[in-house]
């Protein structure tokens, strides 16, 4: 992480074409030889940094309130991390404008931020099912319970701890449908495209045209989807 923020820190102040892998290890205090062990490219070494800000929000769905359904508690997220006073000052915020527009100039450095997204997609997915599995049984999700995706058929696949009518203790396989997955990739995409289209703007990170703002409006206009599937 310190060799990612000495890497944001360069590409910030002096762009990212101008910025060789042997600058960042000298901003970082280590030797050019050190950086590629860690990583393959100076585009790779801000992937923590992107992977830190989409592991807050996908968190912050982990520990919504089990009282909430899906929809709410994605919104629930998106104001815990994406929202004014949510923790992120503004100086960050207008790193992260910068950051995440570098990656719609440069190839190498999109492949990265794509690789962060789909990642928080799959990390996504066991944690809606956990919700889902609690919902339908009365319980709250235990968050670790979700933090592997495995086949229902695999007797070691993720569960949640319910009772049955008869205080008797159950266990209810996650179920990762194809469904729950496209759900995920459906909500990851919602605030992906609306950090991107902030990125490209001059508006501030509060308000209708801040992150918060633009990723609730996308969730709203999913109307109802059915983020459970039929089943």
């Amino acid at each position: 992480m310190d060799i990612a923020r000495a890497a944001a820190t360069l590409f910030v102040r002096q762009g990212l074409r101008n910025t060789r892998a042997e600058d960042i290890a000298q901003a970082a205090g280590i030797a050019p030889r050190t950086f590629y062990r860690y990583f393959a490219s100076k585009e790779e070494a801000v992937a923590p940094l992107y992977a830190a800000g989409a592991r807050l929000w996908i968190e912050a769905v982990r520990q919504a309130p089990a009282s909430l359904t899906i929809p709410e508690a994605l919104r629930h997220a998106v104001d815990q991390t994406l929202s004014p006073g949510a923790g992120v000052s503004a100086s960050s915020w207008e790193w992260a404008r910068t950051l995440i527009h570098l990656a719609d100039t440069s190839p190498a450095l999109r492949k990265v931020w794509a690789e962060v997204c789909q990642a928080a997609e799959e990390e996504l997915a066991p944690i809606l099912a956990a919700r889902l599995a609690a919902a339908a049984n009365g319980t709250a999700a235990d968050p670790a319970s979700s933090a592997d995706p495995a086949s229902p058929a695999d007797p070691a696949s993720p569960a949640v701890s319910a009772a049955s009518p008869d205080n008797v203790a159950v266990t209810v396989p996650l179920v990762i449908t194809p469904h729950l997955r496209f759900a995920a990739a459906v909500a990851c995409a919602a605030v992906r495209v609306a950090v991107e289209s902030w990125s490209t703007t001059a508006s501030p990170h509060t308000g209708p045209g801040g992150p918060a703002g633009l990723t609730l409006r996308s969730l709203a206009a999913l109307g109802d989807f059915a983020w459970g599937g039929s089943a």
